[in-house]
């Protein structure tokens, strides 16, 4: 048997660390969110707020819900704000290092029994955990993006997991209203281990003069019946994230079919990152979405 988590910690209020914030909050968990950006905290708890106010306008929530949900999350300067939790979710950057002064820093000011999770689409979870004091207490809990919108939360167990970190996890992800799925240790996991090649493939195509960007787009949307172009969803996810986890597959697996697209690594290296850079395979900076090649 699992513990009940009542009170979850969130370190980075990115897109991913506040998009949990607002259906752990909006679950009835007591939520404290921390970033070292100042600026990227007022950022993360305003996109709160307008996803609170976009699901009134909708319906989808009452005003008063929202309210209450608001006043359950608590911003916090410094890692001891997260001491009273019950589980504390690591939300940063995609990167290995980061993450593991971040769980150096954390652990020593936290009570023995919370559970530590990070939400890498990627990195080893048993590499992490050994990062921290208490490996037995460590998961992966990846959500996919955006948050309040997807179904799916891929968990993950490290080598010294134990069953009841598992099990609580496991009823944490059900009582946010969402759908748990259990991936084995492996780079990338499950999702992206299957969805980061294909985008990396479609880069590929564009950069040997297959098709255009909007060619590419429109076959797989018209073609394969996606939601979305593989290129327009890679600037969704950030290609700072999307080489991230091609170099931890292509690392990690040591195949060279994983190897990043040299097109993605010149996009990256030029600071065109998608969406949040306003410019990638798009230029967003219009009214409209003008393909960059």
């Amino acid at each position: 048997m699992g513990i009940e988590i009542k009170r979850v910690g969130i370190i980075g209020a990115g897109q991913m660390g506040s998009g949990i914030a607002q259906v752990c909050a909006a679950a009835g968990l007591d939520v404290y969110i921390n970033d070292r950006d100042p600026a990227r905290l007022a950022n993360g708890i305003d996109s709160i707020e307008k996803g609170y106010a976009r699901l009134v306008s909708k319906g989808a929530m009452e005003e008063t819900d929202s309210r209450s949900a608001r006043e359950r999350i608590t911003s916090i300067d410094t890692f001891a704000g997260l001491a009273p939790c019950d589980l504390v979710i690591e939300a940063a950057t995609e990167n290995e290092a980061t993450k593991r002064d971040i769980f150096t820093s954390l652990c020593p000011v936290l009570g023995p029994d919370t559970m530590v999770a990070t939400n890498t689409s990627s990195i080893s979870i048993t590499r992490l955990a050994a990062a921290t004091d208490r490996p037995e207490r460590f998961i992966g809990i990846h959500f996919m993006n955006p948050v309040p919108v997807m179904q799916l939360v891929e968990l993950i167990r490290g080598i010294a997991t134990e069953d009841q970190t598992y099990e609580s996890a496991k009823g944490f992800i059900g009582k946010l209203g969402k759908t748990a799925t259990m991936s084995e240790d492996f780079p990338a996991f499950i999702v992206n281990r299957i969805l980061l090649p294909m985008i990396n493939e479609a880069i590929y195509t564009l950069y040997e003069g297959v098709g255009s960007v909007e060619s590419i787009d429109t076959a797989m949307k018209l073609g394969a019946n996606h939601p979305m172009g593989p290129l327009q969803l890679a600037d969704f996810i950030g290609l700072d994230t999307c080489l991230s986890v091609m170099q931890v597959l292509y690392e990690g697996l040591a195949d060279s079919k994983y190897r990043p697209c040299p097109l993605l690594v010149k996009y990256v290296e030029a600071g065109w990152l998608g969406r949040k850079t306003k410019r990638g395979f798009y230029d967003y900076r219009g009214v409209n979405p003008v393909p960059t090649r």
